[in-house]
């Protein structure tokens, strides 16, 4: 009785609630807008994953296709060749990438200098302001072969010059490396935000027992933006098919397709240059169904090896 009693009294004083923080929910109208228009009314086009599509008829008048498109993606042999280049470069990404930002904010943290930490995270900052198609020109010069100032350098070692950005052997490594020097900066900032979230009595405390600065990073710090971390963990896991479209397209050549070519490069070539929009459909609602299954998995593990504590939901 009493649990029904609380449900009606929490249904009767929602339209209060709404109407006392209706200006706020008016300054939230633009963003539900933009993500119902941008985001969810272009989720009807994922039928086109399941006809065969013709400009006369126009998406929905399309002949049904059924299956069909995904039995051709799952019997291609390069697609194959595709999705464990997306995964390798994905893992990549997630062992070398993912931890710099958290890094780089401990770090951060502990300089004292106000005004050297503040240029420090300026200039951190100002790779992610770069879009990659700029950025992929400024990389190619720095590695050229005949003028890059990397095998400049290699030169006065006695080394002969390498081809970076034709050299499957080297290219998983560029897109590692420019990733992190993109990204790292920005990706700290909210990192930095946990930690200006921990109570300072705790490192008070901590000083008074004798702990150093090293003992306070690794028993205070980290276990404090423990949460923040696994959070974005579990979203990076869900974007483990998106590899990077920008970057990679603007670096790679067809030299380095064969560890390179990832599934959203693959969907442009075909989906663009040869209009084959609905299997190209097909191809992107497979990655979205493997990312979402994957938030849903990783996030059970960690809730369950976390007794609860930590996830998304």
């Amino acid at each position: 009785m009493r649990l029904m009693e609380k449900k009606r009294a929490g249904k009767s004083r929602l339209p209060a609630l709404l109407w006392k923080n209706r200006y706020y929910y008016l300054l939230l109208l633009p963003a539900l807008l933009f993500f119902v228009l941008f985001c969810y009314v272009p989720m009807a086009g994922v039928v086109l994953a399941f006809k065969d599509f013709s400009y006369a008829k126009g998406i929905f008048g399309s002949d049904w296709a059924g299956l069909k498109h995904f039995e051709r993606l799952f019997s291609s042999n390069s697609f194959y060749e595709i999705l464990r280049n997306t995964i390798v470069i994905s893992l990549y990404r997630l062992v070398f990438s993912f931890p710099m930002p958290v890094i780089f904010a401990l770090l951060l943290n502990e300089i004292r200098a106000m005004k050297f930490k503040r240029c420090v995270q300026t200039i951190s900052y100002l790779p992610h302001f770069i879009s990659w198609v700029v950025m992929g020109g400024i990389i190619a010069e720095l590695l050229s072969p005949s003028r890059g100032v990397v095998n400049y350098l290699l030169g006065l070692f006695g080394r002969d010059p390498i081809y970076f950005l034709a050299e499957p052997a080297y290219f998983r490594g560029v897109l590692v490396v420019t990733d992190i020097w993109k990204s790292v900066g920005w990706g700290s900032i909210i990192y930095l935000s946990a930690i200006a979230g921990v109570d300072m009595e705790q490192y008070e405390s901590a000083a008074i027992d004798g702990a150093t600065r090293w003992d306070m990073a690794v028993r205070i710090t980290l276990p404090s933006i423990l949460p923040t971390i696994v959070t974005m963990f579990i979203l990076q896991i869900g974007s483990i098919l998106s590899a990077g479209f920008d970057q990679i397209f603007n670096l790679y050549n067809p030299t380095v397709y064969k560890v390179a070519d990832i599934i959203d490069t693959y969907v442009y070539r075909v989906g663009i240059n040869e209009m084959k929009y609905d299997y190209t459909t097909a191809v992107g609602l497979f990655k979205n169904v493997v990312g979402f299954g994957l938030v849903i998995i990783t996030n059970f593990i960690v809730r369950h090896i976390g007794e609860g504590e930590h996830g998304i939901w």
